[in-house]
């Protein structure tokens, strides 16, 4: 298997800052004991699930291309991933929530490629390829489900940030990692969980990401489908954990009717989850999804959308009545009686009308900020946008007139117009003078030294969202995560196990191979690895359909020595044991 990023035609069209998170599958990473982990959770989940899961899940593992025995290659869910219209791409760990969620949007299923190790074989916080490959991949095989994630993405990844969202971000990737990885001192997880913990206790007032993470985490990770009394799984999280989808159907878990106020239920994710929320279907998600979307800076903008953005300290974008989009990180602005009069950016920024880059007017042009009036005119009842060409006129709003302009909010902007930009509805959007002096009261917002004024045209804020209106008026290639996943080491006694390990797999898979013995297999295995649990139920698996029930009954009895000895582990070895033959009862 190659390890080159396979691509459709939903991936060639991703934007740069996107593709800078995509990793390649090296599938030949994989190893044994990887395999026989996937394997083994994926066995259970199919036993168990297609009782408690919602019926898409095994249709859509078929649909999917999501095998039971084989780690699945990104290559081949691509292929299949097409016929529903999505795509799938490998992933280093958690990335940044905006972009998780602006993949979504492109219909991009986003798969941390590594596998989690057999010690954390239930459960990691870490995302890992049986999380999102065998949770969120099969349910979006259900049409409806599918436009849900997508619309999430779409609206999620427009939520503003506040300025510890990053931090918080930056904080459970890194205790993700710390646990997954091996021998990891466990001070340094307390440490970990500690930052997390302190961050999650001092986030102040939520920020609208915060809130809608918390609706995704409450749907698409842990989300049950139905009804109280009688709920289905269908959140990814518990899809692809083996012990909590067992716990959250008992009633040490509470169910909840799923509703807009999940979007202030925090989550800790290290831990169990004490309430699930079940919505009655998939169709009642979007609609809480556009009740939540509603309530955004996207949909309301006004003073409180800028006053997000600014808190945020991050590039964002508002968007003015006239559909002028200014995307810059917003520092200031001027309110007069609740409502925005002036607004201010620090740094590079670029002007925009319907996504597109007004020409002339990128980072380039506008590399030290940039400052616009927003509103009417003082005493008139009319905003520049409303002028009909007689009122321009009369108005001196013309080219090579020397005008001045005074708005509401004490702001006057005084100088020769130059040039004018118009969008579709022939409106005026841009207004752009020399020899101009802006001010606010006595205060002056900007002098005639400082080259042409390009003044925005726009009575109100009616959006205001985390991201540049264009995508490709910045250079977005800066958020890679600091922290990077750690990888399991090479040992001696790792790849001595690893081989055993192979030796089953390859006996397993020749279906006609009867003939070579396990009884060697088993010896070394008790000898040299006396802590593993699992290869020893693969091979009682094969010996199943054997007529050797001296080494069989050898097995059992050396499984059952485990449990007393692993006791955390008894649990699973009885799990895999009822798989072989709790079947052959039946």
């Amino acid at each position: 298997m190659n390890s080159t990023i396979e691509s459709n035609p939903l991936l060639d069209r991703l934007p740069k800052h996107l593709k800078q998170f995509i990793k390649p599958q090296d599938y030949s990473d994989y190893t044994p004991i990887n395999q026989a982990v996937w394997r083994y959770v994926m066995r259970k989940n199919v036993d168990y699930l297609s009782k408690v899961a919602h019926s898409s899940y095994l249709e859509g593992l078929k649909k999917t291309g999501i095998e039971i025995d084989n780690i699945p290659s990104m290559y081949g869910m691509n292929r299949i991933l097409t016929e529903i219209g999505w795509a799938a791409v490998a992933v280093d760990g958690f990335i940044p929530p905006n972009a998780f969620m602006e993949f979504q949007a492109y219909n991009v299923l986003v798969i941390a490629s590594d596998i989690r190790q057999l010690e954390h074989i239930e459960y990691t916080p870490a995302p890992d390829i049986i999380h999102e490959g065998a949770g969120h991949a099969p349910i979006i095989a259900n049409p409806e489900y599918a436009e849900y994630l997508r619309r999430f993405g779409e609206i999620g990844c427009k939520a503003i940030s506040s300025n510890k969202d990053y931090q918080m971000y930056e904080a459970i990737r890194l205790l993700s990692i710390l646990k997954e990885a091996e021998d990891t001192p466990q001070a340094d997880i307390d440490a970990a969980e500690k930052a997390v913990e302190d961050l999650q206790n001092n986030m102040g007032e939520l920020s609208e990401m915060a809130q809608i993470r918390n609706l995704h985490w409450w749907t698409v990770e842990y989300g049950l489908i139905g009804t109280v009394d009688n709920p289905k799984i269908y959140g990814a999280g518990l899809l692809s954990s083996i012990g909590e989808s067992a716990w959250c159907m008992t009633d040490n878990v509470k169910k909840i009717p799923y509703d807009i106020s999940a979007a202030n239920q925090s989550f800790d994710i290290t831990k169990l989850q004490p309430q699930l929320y079940v919505t009655p279907d998939f169709a009642y998600l979007s609609l809480v999804l556009e009740e939540f979307a509603n309530k955004m800076a996207l949909r309301t903008g006004g003073l409180s959308g800028i006053n997000k953005l600014i808190h945020s300290n991050a590039l964002g974008t508002i968007e003015l009545s006239t559909g002028i989009q200014i995307s810059g990180v917003f520092n200031n602005v001027i309110e007069e009686e609740g409502k925005p009069v002036y607004i201010q950016t620090t740094g590079k920024t670029a002007l925009s009308y319907r996504e597109k880059e007004l020409v002339g007017h990128g980072t380039g042009k506008h590399t030290e900020g940039f400052g616009s009036p927003i509103g009417k005119l003082k005493g008139i009842n009319l905003a520049i946008e409303d002028m009909s060409p007689r009122d321009l006129s009369a108005y001196s709003i013309t080219e090579n007139k020397t005008v001045t302009l005074e708005f509401e909010g004490d702001i006057t902007v005084k100088g020769e117009i130059i040039t004018g930009s118009r969008n579709l509805h022939g409106e005026i959007i841009l207004i752009s003078l020399k020899n101009c002096t802006v001010t606010h009261g006595e205060t002056i917002l900007f002098q005639p030294e400082w080259g042409i004024y390009d003044m925005a045209v726009g009575k109100k804020v009616i959006s205001a969202f985390s991201g540049p209106a264009d995508v490709n008026s910045f250079d977005l290639i800066s958020h890679v995560p600091t922290s990077k996943t750690i990888k399991a080491k090479h040992t001696a006694e790792r790849d001595d196990l690893e081989v055993l390990y192979q030796t089953i797999r390859n006996i397993r898979e020749t279906t006609k191979d009867t003939e070579t013995s396990l009884a060697p297999i088993f010896e070394k295995l008790r000898t040299n690895h006396q802590n593993d649990w699992l290869l020893s139920v693969e091979i009682a698996e094969l010996l199943k359909d054997r007529n050797e029930p001296q080494l069989l009954q050898e097995i059992m009895v050396y499984l059952d020595q485990l449990k007393v000895k692993r006791p955390e582990v008894a649990h699973l070895i009885a799990g895999g044991l009822d798989l072989i033959f709790d079947k052959e009862k039946a």
